[in-house]
């Protein structure tokens, strides 16, 4: 095989992230924007609640000590939430420390998979379980190209080779 068509391979293969990246980026600033904005979601009590959703999925999450942490305050943990979701979106999809953001696109989809979507049947209709294995390759990567931190890497790269320049 010819050189060139790997070089092109291997160009290609940093950007096969970005579609994802940018999906789960887009879905996760929704989902928090949505929950920020949304007065009935953040009631403790009442229809389309948080506390309702939490108190229906108590007992057949596989973690329900995390379920009553989160009855403790549900207005704050669905702030919390709504916030944490809104980071992750901006981070990824700015490239913005990806893999950290990334890693917290999975914890949150972590805990929601054990907690409210646990006892889906057949597990794969839960949908979390499968947005915390789609953060799994962002947390591995993070974000090559079209982002802060690449630009970031490229920046400190060049000042060092300048600093190193003048140094001779």
């Amino acid at each position: 095989m010819s050189g060139g068509g790997t070089d092109r391979r291997s160009a290609l293969s940093l950007y096969a992230l970005l579609p994802l990246r940018i999906f789960l980026g887009v879905t996760f600033l929704y989902a928090g924007l949505d929950k920020l904005t949304d007065s009935a979601f953040l009631a403790s009590s009442g229809p389309g609640s948080l506390g309702e959703l939490l108190h229906s999925v108590r007992d057949a999450s596989a973690i329900p000590g995390l379920v009553d942490l989160a009855l403790k305050s549900p207005v704050g943990f669905g702030y919390a939430i709504g916030i944490g979701e809104v980071a992750v979106g901006i981070g990824t999809l700015l490239g913005l420390c990806a893999r950290v953001a990334a890693a917290g696109g999975a914890l949150i989809s972590l805990s929601l998979w054990m907690t409210v979507s646990w006892a889906s049947t057949p597990y794969y209709y839960g949908n979390d379980l499968a947005y915390l294995m789609a953060w799994l390759p962002l947390v591995i990567a993070g974000a090559p190209v079209f982002s802060l931190d690449a630009a970031w890497r490229t920046r400190r790269r060049r000042g060092g080779r300048r600093r190193a320049g003048l140094r001779i």
